[in-house]
């Protein structure tokens, strides 16, 4: 796909979060730098930008970024009124669990009754309180399946960073909020997802009490990463929806290459990550590289809604808005006819 210069957006942006996605392999691959390059359009990764922009991975205040990765800021940068349309999601289970102490009688979902539970204290801003978003829809789940309620336990506030970081090269990535106030006993258990997490609870010696992605339902793994939305800034959508399309249809091929590619995943997925090659088949399984691809389901369009609801309701958006009219299907509709003509013309 030949992107063409233009005065006004002369720079794609793209920002992912460190998990498991199809334009995180077309960026590690080369692909997206080299689509844009070969152009005339630059190109720049939000990770590997100073403070100033990084900053944008959570309000999306930028023209000509390209996002995936967590909902829960993507919804809250929407919600402020930022001018941005979702353009595709993924779903990729990434080992949510409720974990406890080894010593500790909570082995599954009914005994959280009465639990001291650590929820992670609100950020800078809504968006970039994901931590606390996330800990409190596992928990959700979690006593849901156990015929619970918030009303059941005491919700425990933990320390959390108040401005987590996005830079690809920062050591101080967590996904283990809480870790430390449940190895001192302040609080019974806490809530942790993807690989790092795996690791952190095996060296400190913690069980999982209840495995959500052990859970038949959809719905009861809902939360930041599942669904996982890709956003764009509506100017660049507007005046530059070649960009946008070329983006989609790298990504589409790099799921195709993953999909045949494991050993390459799995590399990258540990530099990504900071975890090693058990973390990352814990936290995502032995098959995850099959299930890349982009869609805008109705199924997964109805699962986002969930989590909008959820959001809402618990204060992590400044306002509710209408999500089929966030949605623009038109461009991964061409991105998807685009690789297929390709494919036509090379068999």
């Amino acid at each position: 796909m030949t992107l063409i210069a233009d005065s006004a957006i002369d720079t794609l942006w793209y920002t992912r979060c460190p998990v498991p996605t199809a334009s995180g392999l077309a960026n590690s691959l080369g692909w997206l730098d080299r689509t844009a390059n070969e152009s005339g359009v630059r190109f720049g990764v939000l990770q590997d930008a100073g403070p100033e922009l990084a900053v944008r991975h959570f309000d999306h205040h930028l023209s000509g970024l390209i996002r995936e990765g967590g909902n829960v800021p993507a919804l809250a940068a929407r919600a402020s009124g930022s001018p941005t349309r979702l353009i595709g999601l993924t779903w990729i289970d990434e080992a949510q669990a409720i974990l406890v102490r080894g010593d500790s009688d909570i082995r599954e979902a009914g005994l959280l009754a009465g639990a001291r539970i650590g929820i992670p204290a609100w950020a800078a801003d809504q968006a970039r309180s994901f931590p606390r978003a996330m800990a409190l829809h596992g928990f959700a789940s979690a006593l849901r399946l156990g015929e619970l309620s918030f009303a059941d336990v005491t919700l425990v506030e933990v320390a959390t960073t108040a401005a987590p970081e996005v830079r690809t090269a920062s050591s101080t990535r967590n996904t283990t909020w809480g870790v430390e106030s449940l190895l001192r006993g302040d609080v019974d258990a806490i809530y942790v997802k993807g690989a790092r997490a795996q690791e952190v609870a095996r060296e400190h010696g913690l069980v999982v009490a209840v495995d959500l992605d052990s859970t038949a339902s959809l719905r009861d793994r809902v939360n930041n990463g599942t669904p996982r939305p890709i956003t764009v800034h509506a100017d660049l959508l507007e005046q530059r929806p070649d960009i946008v399309v070329g983006f989609l249809a790298e990504s589409l091929r790099a799921a195709d290459w993953a999909a045949a590619n494991i050993d390459e995943v799995r590399a990258v997925l540990q530099t990504e990550t900071q975890s090693g090659p058990e973390g990352v088949v814990a936290a995502y399984g032995e098959n995850f590289h099959t299930g890349l691809h982009l869609s805008l389901s109705d199924e997964r369009v109805d699962l986002l809604g969930m989590q909008k609801q959820f959001l809402y309701a618990h204060g992590f958006l400044a306002a509710d808005f209408d999500l089929q009219s966030w949605v623009a299907h038109e461009p991964l509709e061409q991105a998807r006819a685009l690789v297929a003509a390709q494919k036509g013309t090379e068999e």
